[in-house]
């Protein structure tokens, strides 16, 4: 089993999708330094994806660094370079601007978005510390 899923959404290459949650698994600590990766067939069962993709995806994420090809061993996740803020919050651009785009169109006031982000936070953040 992958600890990560794929919610499609329209207008995104699936690829890209699957990067993302991958990426995003890694970085959020879900998958750990080492720990072996899905093999493409895993992962085109798991998501339902074509071997192709898979196989794409898993270049993608050999080539951003994220994941390393040990022989004898297979695809693990690799150590992350320490990145900065920026970068970190490169990752949550595309996130972002959906979350900016839908609040305008339901007039949500920017402080009323800011106070929700804050609340799922600390929850999270709380969720986190309970389960140390």
């Amino acid at each position: 089993m992958i600890p990560f899923r794929l919610t499609p959404k329209p207008g995104v290459p699936i690829y890209e999708q699957a990067v993302y949650a991958a990426t995003r698994a890694i970085v959020a600590g879900q998958m750990r330094v080492g720990d072996p990766f899905p093999s493409v067939r895993t992962l085109s069962r798991e998501l339902k994806i074509n071997p192709n993709t898979a196989h794409k995806v898993i270049a993608q994420l050999l080539s951003d660094g994220l994941l390393e090809s040990h022989p004898g061993i297979g695809t693990v996740v690799a150590k992350l370079p320490h990145s900065s803020s920026s970068e970190r919050t490169e990752l949550l651009n595309r996130q972002i601007e959906e979350l900016v785009v839908e609040a305008k169109r339901l007039s949500i006031d920017v402080d009323e978005v800011t106070a929700a982000i804050e609340k799922h936070w600390q929850r999270l953040s709380q969720h986190e510390e309970a389960h140390r």
